[in-house]
């Protein structure tokens, strides 16, 4: 199987790509690559910008998944213009254009931000969406149109993700987990905005296996669904980070607790994806910080700019 991932060179996709050659997958990475590359050898990268695309230069792959676009509410936020553009035109571009030459199936990197603030109910794929910010609502944006193209020859599966974490070779330390074990190791405190806040937290490992079941799905199956490793509060985070940092390093970390007003508060069911994609998360934050200490020597420079996105595409923007 022939299979085209854009934005393949990035966080998820620097965990995703290793597994799929490993699964004797035919893969080719469509990039800009503004934070390097870091993928294996045998993978193809192709440079380019989503909207230079022909039918051409499509035609001829099985699947293609959009792992593009900005990934957060800083970077939204920063240019709420591109990020339309990014996360909203440049997925229904490239699944329009993907259907016409040919391709069977899309895949569409979603977000559990379109869900905006719940009061504390377990939300599945029919639950509202009312996110207020420019990146919820781009991100479903995205979704409606990838779904729109939906036929008996062209399946479309969009994968609403918790907020993604662990080691990748791409490295982030603007997320949640990760960003929590960057001040413990480096302050040996973390600070925690709202305690009582909610998120879906997705292992990056986790993250690509739901990829991976999305790809080998049957062909008949199209859909939206929900993909967490599991459901925590901030606070709740703060403490597990703390604990496996005293357990394995015997470091003493102090919580700074806050109470911010947040308006981002939501926890999801995966059941649908369980059920349909069969797909089964193994690693809860217990397992995303430990790995994140093996690798620890890997990305030691906290202040490494390509570390942050935002970091980074704001010194893109300044070019």
């Amino acid at each position: 199987m022939k299979i085209l991932i854009a934005g393949g060179a990035g966080y998820i996709g620097s965990v995703l790509v290793p597994k799929l050659l490993d699964r004797d997958y035919d893969v080719d990475v469509l990039d800009l690559f503004w934070f390097g590359n870091h993928l294996p050898e045998e993978a193809t990268i192709i440079k380019k910008d989503i909207f230079d695309l022909t039918e051409d230069d499509l035609s001829g792959y099985d699947q293609i998944l959009f792992l593009a676009g900005l990934s957060s509410d800083p970077m939204a936020d920063f240019s709420p213009s591109e990020n339309f553009i990014s996360n909203g035109a440049a997925p229904a571009f490239l699944g329009y254009m993907g259907k016409r030459a040919g391709v069977k199936r899309y895949i569409y990197a979603s977000s559990c931000s379109v869900y905006g603030f719940t009061s504390n109910e377990l939300y599945d794929e029919d639950s509202p969406t009312v996110s207020n910010y420019p990146y919820g609502i781009s991100k479903l944006q995205g979704e409606r149109a990838a779904m729109q193209l939906v036929d008996d020859d062209f399946s479309v599966i969009c994968l609403r993700k918790g907020t993604v974490s662990g080691y990748s070779p791409r490295m982030r330390l603007d997320i949640c987990v990760n960003t929590m074990f960057r001040y413990a190791m480096a302050n040996h405190e973390i600070t925690i905005d709202n305690p009582a806040i909610w998120r879906p937290i997705l292992s990056v490992h986790d993250a690509a296996t739901a990829y991976i079941r999305s790809i080998e799905a049957n062909k008949d199956i199209s859909g939206i669904f929900n993909v967490a490793s599991g459901n925590y509060t901030i606070g709740e985070i703060g403490d597990l980070v703390k604990y496996v940092i005293k357990e394995e390093l015997q470091i003493d970390i102090h919580l700074n607790i806050k109470h911010v007003h947040d308006l981002r508060n939501y926890k999801v069911s995966s059941i649908r994806a369980e059920e349909i994609l069969s797909f089964k998360p193994q690693h809860d934050v217990q397992a995303i910080v430990r790995d994140l200490i093996r690798h620890r020597d890997l990305f030691s420079d906290f202040d490494n700019p390509n570390y942050y996105q935002l970091q980074v595409f704001k010194a893109l923007k300044e070019k």
